[in-house]
């Protein structure tokens, strides 16, 4: 079982509270954990990567193991504690401005 923390806006989008639990069969990667997310919360389409490249959206971040992990291929294979679920795969939403 994979564990996923969303933004609150995200959470708020899905009506969810707390983290996420999803069954997801290997390979465990950013993108089958979000093509699992968007599968289960329909409304969070387009939201965490582009409708149409699947690109993950620029103001969005995927943290594992408290390391940046955005710019990785989303067919990296992460590490066992996330796909365990004993860590979370976490999506945030990053900051900008000055």
């Amino acid at each position: 079982m994979i564990r996923v923390v969303l933004p609150a806006h995200l959470r708020t989008l899905a009506r969810i509270d707390g983290e996420v639990k999803l069954q997801i069969d290997d390979p465990v990667t950013s993108r089958s954990i979000v093509d699992a997310l968007e599968a289960v919360y329909p409304m969070l389409r387009g939201t965490i990567r582009d409708h149409s490249t699947n690109k993950r959206r620029p103001f969005v971040r995927f943290f594992v193991c408290e390391e940046d992990w955005s710019h990785e291929s989303p067919e990296t294979l992460l590490p066992d504690v996330v796909a365990s679920g004993e860590e979370p795969f976490l999506i945030v939403g990053a900051m900008a401005g000055g």
